[in-house]
C-alpha cells in the first residue's frame, strides 16, 4: 500500500478523555475514532490489526480441532429465559421489540444458542465437539472507559465444547489453555493463567489470563515463589495470628458518642483487627447481615459465587435503622436473630472483640463472636491485601494491576440441560452433555498489546499482528532513482509475501519518520540519495531504533528473513 492513497488520520494530541495509553495512542495513530461512549469504528490500520489477531486466533482454535460457525447477534428472548438468563443479566443486557412485539436481545454472549444447536447431537458418537465463532457481542456497560478495553460493542472469539462427561470435558479445557497459551506468546503478551470468579456464567471452574498493566480492572494476587496466582474474587492467604483480647462472660457496653468509623474507634483504644465490621446488604430481597474484621475488605463477587445470589445491593439508611434501632457505624449483630448473619471465616475463635451495639454513640466490647452471634454462615469473604502471606508457601503476595486477555470456564450442564440437550451413551440412556465455554475479547487482545508495546514515540506492534511489517521511507521523492529505488524494493517485498507501506508523500522526512514510529511499524527501511551514492540503504528495528547500513542489493533478502522470524516468533 501506497501511504499517499492510505487513509492514516494521525494526530499530534490524544483526545482529552482518554485515560489509557491505548486509547491514546490508537487514536493518535490513526486506528480507530470513537463514534460514541463504548463505540468505535475501526479505520483501515485498526482494522487490519484487528483481523491479524482474528487470524493468529483462528490458526489455533483450528490447531485443536475447532469447527468454526457464525451465529446470529440477535437473540430472541426465549433461549435467555430458558437459561434463566434473561432475568439474571439486568441492565447489562441490550434488549428490544421487534414491530410484533416479540422481546429480543443483542448477544452478550452465545452460550444458549450454541446449546440450542447442541440439541441436534443425538449419540456420544457424535462428541466431543468443539465449536467456536468471532461475532459481535454487546453490552451496556454503565462505565465504558479506556478505548478498546471496557466497551459496550466488540468482536469476541467465543468457543463451546461438549463432552459426554466430566474427564471429556477436562480434555477440552486443557485443550483451550494450552491454545490460550500459544495464541497469547504469538501476540507478545505476557498472559498468566490465574484461578478466577466463574460470575454469572456459573460452572465449575475458571482461569483467566491476566496482562499486568495499570489499564486493567483487575486485581491479581501473585506469589513469586511458588506460582500461586489468583484473581482476589478467588484469592487466599494465610493471616498472621492475632491474639484474642481478653473479655468477660458478656459484652459489655461503652459510650462513643460521635464514633462513626473504624478509624475513629482505633483512636479510643480498639485496633481494627480487634473490631466486628457490620455491614447491612438487602440479598435477594432480604436484609442480611454480613461480618467482617474492622481490616478487612468485603469482596462482593465472593460473597455472590459462595451464595449463588442475585441480586446484592447495600441496604439505604432509612431501612437499617427500621431493622436495627441506629444508624451505620453504630451497628453490630450481638443479639440480632431475625435477620440472616454471614461471617468471613477470619472472625472464627475471635475473642475481645469491639462492635456496634445497635444504639447510636454506644459500642459493645469483650464480643465473643460465635458465643455472642448467631452466625448462620461462615464463609471466605474478605479481600486480601497486598503482602499477605501465601496460603501455599508463606512469601508475601504481591497485588498486581492486570488486564483479563481470556477467559476460559467449566461450565457443566447448566446450559445443556436448561435447552434440553441429551445424547444416547454406549448403553442406550440418555445423558445431558457437559460444556465448556472460552473466551477471548479481540478489540482487548489488541489494546493489551497496545498497553505494553510503546515507548515515547508510539506504539510498537509485533510482527505478528503489525498492520504493516515494513515501511519504505522515501527521504526525497523527487529524487529519481530514490523513487525508483524504492519502487523496486516494494515490488519484491510484496511479492515475497510482506506487508509492506511506501511512505510516498512529499514531506519533511521527520514528520515520516515521526508517523512511522507512532503507528509502530516493526522494520522502516529510508532510502535517500546519500545512501543510494554507496548502494546503501537505512534499516531501522522498531523495537530498539538501532540503525544498520544495508546494502540494497540484500536489504530484501534480510528484510524477508526478519519478517519470517518475527511472524514465527511465540510458536
Amino acid at each position: 500500500m501506497r501511504w499517499s492513497s492510505l487513509f492514516i488520520p494521525t494526530l499530534r494530541d490524544a483526545p482529552a478523555e482518554a485515560d489509557a495509553v491505548s486509547h491514546r495512542l490508537l487514536v493518535r495513530g490513526g486506528f480507530m475514532r470513537q463514534l460514541q461512549s463504548g463505540h468505535y469504528s475501526m479505520l483501515p490500520l485498526g482494522w487490519r490489526v484487528h483481523q491479524k489477531v482474528g487470524e493468529v486466533i483462528r490458526q489455533e482454535m483450528d490447531g485443536i480441532g475447532a469447527q468454526e460457525f457464525l451465529l446470529p447477534a440477535m437473540h430472541p428472548a426465549s433461549v435467555w429465559q430458558a437459561s434463566g438468563r434473561w432475568e439474571s443479566m439486568g441492565d447489562e443486557m441490550f434488549r428490544l421489540t421487534d414491530r410484533k412485539g416479540a422481546d429480543l436481545a443483542l448477544g452478550m454472549t452465545h452460550e444458549e444458542v450454541f446449546a440450542e444447536i447442541a440439541s441436534e447431537l443425538n449419540s456420544y458418537r457424535d462428541l466431543p465437539q468443539l465449536w467456536y465463532q468471532i461475532q459481535w457481542k454487546f453490552r451496556d456497560e454503565p462505565r465504558p472507559k479506556s478505548g478498546l478495553l471496557r466497551v459496550r460493542e466488540f468482536a469476541m472469539k467465543d468457543s463451546y465444547s461438549f463432552d459426554l462427561d466430566d474427564a471429556g470435558l477436562d480434555r477440552s479445557f486443557d485443550l483451550h489453555h494450552d491454545a490460550y497459551q500459544r495464541i497469547f506468546r504469538r501476540l507478545d503478551l505476557d498472559a498468566l493463567p490465574v484461578e478466577a470468579s466463574s460470575g454469572a456464567m456459573g460452572g465449575s471452574a475458571s482461569i483467566e489470563f491476566m496482562v499486568e498493566s495499570p489499564a486493567g480492572e483487575d486485581d491479581v494476587a501473585i506469589c513469586g515463589d511458588c506460582g500461586y496466582s489468583a484473581n482476589v474474587e478467588r484469592a487466599t492467604s494465610a493471616l498472621p495470628e492475632v491474639e484474642n483480647r481478653p473479655g468477660g462472660d458478656a459484652p459489655e457496653r461503652f459510650a462513643t458518642p460521635g464514633i462513626r468509623t473504624i478509624a475513629a474507634l482505633a483512636e479510643a483504644g480498639h485496633p481494627p483487627e480487634h473490631q466486628v465490621k457490620t455491614l447491612v446488604y438487602r440479598v435477594d430481597g432480604a436484609l442480611t447481615l454480613i461480618l467482617l474484621r474492622g481490616d478487612h475488605p468485603f469482596l462482593e463477587q465472593k460473597f455472590v459465587d459462595a451464595t449463588g445470589a442475585v441480586e446484592v445491593v447495600p441496604a439505604d439508611g432509612d431501612e437499617i435503622r427500621a431493622a436495627l434501632g441506629a444508624s451505620p457505624g453504630s451497628l453490630g449483630a450481638v443479639g440480632v436473630t431475625d435477620l440472616t448473619i454471614y461471617a468471613d471465616e477470619a472472625l472464627r475463635s475471635r475473642s475481645g472483640m469491639a462492635t456496634g451495639a445497635n444504639e447510636d454513640d454506644v459500642h459493645l466490647e469483650g464480643v465473643d463472636v460465635e458465643r455472642d452471634v448467631a452466625v448462620d454462615h461462615w464463609l471466605d469473604l474478605r479481600s486480601i491485601l497486598d503482602g499477605e502471606a501465601c496460603a501455599s508457601c508463606g512469601a508475601a503476595l504481591r497485588i498486581a494491576r492486570c488486564i483479563e486477555a481470556g477467559h476460559i470456564f467449566k461450565l457443566g450442564r447448566r446450559y445443556s440441560e436448561a435447552m434440553g440437550v441429551t445424547v444416547l451413551d454406549a448403553d442406550g440412556v440418555n445423558r445431558v452433555p457437559t460444556m465448556g465455554s472460552y473466551g477471548i475479547g479481540v478489540g482487548r487482545a489488541m489494546a493489551a498489546v497496545a498497553e505494553t508495546h510503546h515507548d515515547e514515540n508510539g506504539l510498537i506492534w509485533p510482527m505478528s499482528i503489525a498492520p504493516y511489517e515494513v515501511v519504505l521511507t522515501v527521504v526525497k521523492v523527487d529524487h529519481e532513482e530514490s523513487m525508483g529505488c524504492a519502487e523496486r524494493l516494494y515490488d519484491e517485498l510484496r511479492a515475497a509475501g510482506v506487508d509492506v507501506l511506501l511512505d510516498d508523500r512529499d514531506g519533511r522526512p521527520g514528520v515520516k519518520f515521526a508517523d512511522a514510529e507512532l503507528i509502530g511499524i516493526p522494520l522502516r527501511v529510508t532510502i535517500g540519495p546519500r545512501g543510494l551514492e554507496n548502494s546503501i540503504v537505512e534499516l531501522t528495528a522498531r523495537t530498539d531504533g538501532e540503525r544498520h547500513d544495508v546494502p540494497v542489493d540484500d536489504v530484501v533478502a534480510r528484510l524477508v528473513d526478519l519478517v519470517v522470524t518475527g511472524r514465527s516468533a511465540g510458536r
